[in-house]
């Protein structure tokens, strides 16, 4: 992107409506609640004919450093330190506060280029505080609404303006050497069973989740090395799902703080039920999830719930035990949480557990290696051969039971797919085979095949009967 642009102004104006706008995507929560936005979310930007970085804010208030709203005002003017341009919005149909001539009078000795904003301008009565806006010394104001989509090719025009037309089009980089025809995926492919090796290059969506207050942001900043995402004593800090990338070992991490997952039942507000789902979509969308439990208070209901859940979605997921630097006995403790582990998430044996300390930066690096030691095995690819020789010998060794007299009969055994890794069977009476037996085969797979961890899909199909719908002759 050719500059980056944060969005600041009072709670309430618009600033996260103006965001969802400008990337094209409803990416942040929105809400009529002043102070949805806390952390600072960076998107990429299209206006018209520009190309830029887009970065949501958390609304400027006046307060203590050591509140949370202070905390808060300490991410946003990171951002705008950060920035190169600045879009001041201001509420158009409400009209100007003290705290929008208060945080006008901040931009002005940033030193920085500001533009301003006049949002919910399509609001009956909104012109007298339009023009209210010419008293901040800004310039004049913009008038749009972020919400209707209205103003903003005039909105184009003050960036460009203000940026200068050199730094909004910078010169396109001479792709000479980039020219090269690259197959697409697939071609090519086919003639061998066996999938390529797996890619340690490949960039990674880690997902991080947990109950309220387990320490999820804090372990982030830690990975990062700075205080990117507000944290602090209180829970439910965070609301919107906020991606941060950074490397590890030369590979490319993408990771995303989640907002805390209480029970089901405690969840009432709306705001909460949004930044639940923003959680659950941050799952879906990750590969790897990291199920973060406070080491001392662990193995909650809720925490069972949230392991399942991301099971049951298919991803490859890693416990981790944080805030060991609480505990006293570590070694006794750690052998609990093992035997725990094992009998209460049965449906993923094997999965590797880390205890770590975000806010001491204990086993960080060993998190991060079960973290690619998961994802390798999420991806892990098994030739139908040995598949088929393995089937003929669980079925010698344990045969199919019989059911009404007839015995069961596994004939053909595939992976159809990885990510997680699902295998299908062909079989006679596949809705008579009972589940103990699919547990066997599950439980077989993962121990033969190294497939700790991560969740196995079985699939029965029934052969197709030749004689089904043939009439019988008399």
């Amino acid at each position: 992107m050719s500059f980056t642009v944060a969005i600041v102004g009072r709670p309430n104006v618009g600033k996260s409506t103006l965001f969802n706008r400008l990337v094209g995507k409803k990416l942040a929560l929105v809400d009529d609640t002043p102070g949805v936005t806390r952390d600072r979310r960076p998107g990429d930007a299209k206006l018209v004919d520009l190309r830029f970085t887009i970065i949501d804010t958390a609304g400027l208030e006046e307060t203590g450093p050591d509140t949370l709203e202070g905390r808060m005002r300490a991410q946003t003017e990171a951002a705008i330190d950060e920035a190169d341009l600045t879009l001041f919005v201001v509420d158009a149909k409400s009209g100007l506060t003290p705290l929008d001539k208060t945080f006008g009078e901040l931009l002005r000795r940033s030193g920085k280029p500001v533009v301003l904003v006049a949002n919910k301008s399509e609001a009956r009565g909104s012109d007298g505080g339009f023009y209210d806006a010419f008293t901040l010394g800004l310039g004049e104001p913009v008038p749009i609404s972020a919400e209707h989509g209205q103003g903003m090719i005039d909105l184009r025009d003050a960036i460009v303006a203000a940026i200068g037309e050199e730094r909004a089009f910078p010169e396109p980089e001479d792709e000479a050497e980039t020219d090269v025809a690259i197959p697409r995926t697939g071609e090519g492919e086919g003639e061998d069973e066996e999938e390529p090796d797996y890619d340690e290059t490949k960039p990674l969506r880690v997902a991080i989740v947990g109950r309220p207050n387990a320490g999820k942001s804090t372990l982030i900043n830690r990975f990062l090395g700075e205080d990117r995402l507000l944290t602090g004593p209180e829970a439910g800090i965070t609301r919107d799902s906020i991606s941060v990338e950074w490397d590890w070992r030369g590979r490319t991490i993408k990771m995303f703080d989640t907002a805390g997952m209480r029970r089901k039942a405690k969840v009432q507000e709306k705001l909460e039920k949004l930044s639940v789902a923003d959680a659950l979509r941050a799952i879906r969308f990750a590969e790897t999830v990291v199920i973060v439990f406070d080491a001392t208070i662990p193995f909650e209901k809720q925490d069972l719930q949230i392991a399942d859940l991301v099971l049951r979605e298919g991803r490859a997921a890693v416990l981790a035990f944080n805030k060991w630097d609480l505990v006293e006995d570590p070694q006794a403790v750690l052998a609990d949480l093992r035997e725990k582990t094992e009998r209460l998430l049965p449906q993923a044996r094997g999965i590797r557990a880390v205890p770590i300390s975000g806010q001491t930066g204990y086993g960080l690096d060993k998190l991060m290696q079960n973290i690619i030691d998961t994802d390798r095995v999420w991806n892990r690819r098994i030739s139908t051969a040995k598949l088929n020789r393995w089937l003929e010998h669980q079925q010698i060794q344990h045969p199919p039971p019989a059911v009404s007299g007839r015995r069961i009969k596994l004939k053909y055994m595939t992976q159809v797919k990885a990510r997680p890794p699902a295998f299908m069977i062909s079989c006679t009476r596949a809705d008579a085979l009972p589940e103990s037996y699919v547990r066997y085969l599950t439980n077989g797979l993962r121990n033969d095949f190294q497939l700790p961890g991560v969740p196995i899909r079985i699939h029965f199909k029934a052969s197709d009967n030749p004689f089904e719908n043939r009439k019988k002759k008399r």
